[in-house]
């Protein structure tokens, strides 16, 4: 069975034009979870904190997975395309070799709430097209057992397979658990894989409360009961890529030179 390794809380920050959010991961504490780049729970009732939204900004080299719980933005990219996320929506996007969009919210008042994590691409596939991918709540298949419900992001959980399609193997679910139930999720092994509580509290050979960062050793399935009421966390695993990372700002490539390229691409309008 698959221990928790180590906790970790998010750093509160701001990013885009102003938009108040916690960092979980791309800290100076957990720079990156192999093949994960960046973790970012936002999520606030206060206009202020997220009406500035993300104006256009580039990326390179890597896939963005949004995922609102509550709220609306809307999508824009240089690739032609346009949506909107909506409550229990998802946004899959691959930057590859290079796209300029913008997210921003559809939205004056009431809560702003969900989740951006950041997939490294492989060397291979940091310059595919770009492309991008709008998954609605209804696509998103839910898997019911004794104590709760589990929605399939991507990945195959229980022989149903989430409709996300990333390069690189990915299994992400989001968990809704009663008090005193407990479930197990099988996992690849020597897969990286972490679960984040947004609601509740879970135990497994730790607890881990709301807010925290559970970093899962890499054998075997992962165990838990929940310990409070409407109970929820993600929970995200990968095959790790295994190859040097090197970031500049909004672009992932291998190499500080490919860095270099890609300001380079962007400031001479040859990206996106």
């Amino acid at each position: 069975m698959r221990k928790i390794e180590y906790l970790m809380e998010g750093k509160r920050t701001s990013d885009g034009a102003g938009v108040s959010l916690t960092r979980i991961i791309g800290t100076p504490e957990l720079n990156m979870l192999d093949p994960f780049l960046l973790l970012d729970e936002f999520g606030s009732e206060n206009p202020d904190d997220y009406i500035a939204g993300f104006p256009s900004h580039p990326h390179r080299g890597f896939e963005t997975i949004t995922y609102m719980i509550n709220g609306k933005f809307k999508h824009e990219d240089t690739a032609g395309n346009e949506g909107y996320l909506t409550d229990g929506s998802v946004q899959w996007m691959t930057a590859g070799k290079g796209i300029i969009h913008s997210e921003m919210p559809e939205q004056t008042e009431g809560l702003m709430r969900g989740f951006q994590l950041w997939l490294n691409l492989p060397k291979e596939k940091k310059m595919v097209d770009p492309s991008y991918k709008d998954i609605q709540a209804d696509d998103i298949p839910l898997v019911n057992f004794n104590g709760g419900q589990i929605k399939v992001i991507s990945g195959l959980y229980k022989s149903i397979l989430g409709p996300g399609r990333p390069h690189t193997g990915v299994l992400y679910l989001d968990v809704h658990i009663n008090k005193s139930s407990n479930i197990e999720i099988p996992i690849e092994d020597d897969w990286n894989a972490f679960v984040y509580v947004y609601e509740g509290e879970i135990k497994a050979n730790l607890c881990v409360p709301k807010g925290m960062l559970a970093v899962l050793e890499t054998d075997g399935a992962f165990k838990c009961n929940a310990v409070a009421n409407n109970t929820k966390f993600i929970i995200v695993a990968g095959e790790p890529i295994r190859e040097k990372v090197a970031r500049g700002g909004p672009f992932v490539m291998n190499t500080k030179e490919e860095i270099l390229e890609a300001f380079d691409d962007y400031q001479s309008g040859k990206l996106g």
